[in-house]
């Protein structure tokens, strides 16, 4: 398994008292597949993910990411293997405004070593549909423009798991399913692992498995059984 949570418990302190954000959440994914996060605004999702990608650390419980432990890291052991294993996309695309497209791709290969990647990055740029928008700043591109960026900045260091966190929210419909298409396409051409959150129910139902937390507790999971 790429990705496994171990009885992940997530709180918080607040004026109220002590805030559960995640309860006890399990469960484990297989290489290659993808799987939707789904329920309710505040049921935690966003939360779960960062978790999953070692941004910040449990209050219980463990997550495995491509066989490292995160809370056995230190920050600059866990940026060490987001750096290596990770990829995300997110509604509000995170680009730097001040390089291109390429540039903005060229990045985490450039930061990974990557041997040759001026090449890795225009070949990435023209599977996203780019190849003549490249040297296009992010002021210059429209939304759905912006997120194929996103996406192939994403997918550039061959990640052994793609987080995205509703990547088709600040698009128009037409315009999502496109990206989305394009996710799909990506994570079958280069068996990366698809860990989605979305309140879109129709693209939940494209994926293999969802998973439903309702109040931070895991409460169904339905699809391919890990």
């Amino acid at each position: 398994n790429v990705l496994e949570a171990h009885q992940l418990s997530k709180e918080v302190s607040s004026p109220e008292g002590t805030l559960t954000i995640l309860r006890d959440v399990s469960f484990s994914i297989n290489a290659g597949a993808t799987v939707a996060i789904v329920g309710p605004s505040g049921a935690g999702k966003s939360t779960l993910l960062a978790l999953l990608a070692g941004l910040d650390l449990p209050t219980r419980g463990h997550v495995d990411l491509n066989s490292a432990n995160l809370s056995e890291l230190d920050e600059d052991g866990r940026a060490l293997v987001r750096a290596e294993s990770v990829g995300f996309v997110c509604q509000s695309f995170h680009l730097v405004p001040s390089l291109n497209a390429l540039e903005n791709v060229l990045l985490p290969l450039e930061l990974a070593g990557h041997d040759d990647a001026r090449a890795a990055a225009r070949d990435i740029i023209g599977k996203v549909g780019l190849a003549d928008r490249w040297s296009h700043y992010p002021a210059q591109l429209s939304g759905g423009e912006k997120q194929r960026v996103a996406i192939a900045r994403a997918f550039a260091t061959e990640p052994a798991v793609l987080f995205a966190d509703e990547p088709t929210g600040n698009l128009d419909s037409r315009t999502g399913a496109n990206i989305m298409e394009l996710m799909f396409e990506l994570n079958r051409s280069s068996s990366t692992t698809l860990v989605l959150v979305t309140h879109d129910s129709s693209l939940a139902e494209r994926c293999d498995r969802i998973l439903s937390l309702d109040s931070g507790a895991l409460v169904s999971d339905t699809g391919s059984v890990a």
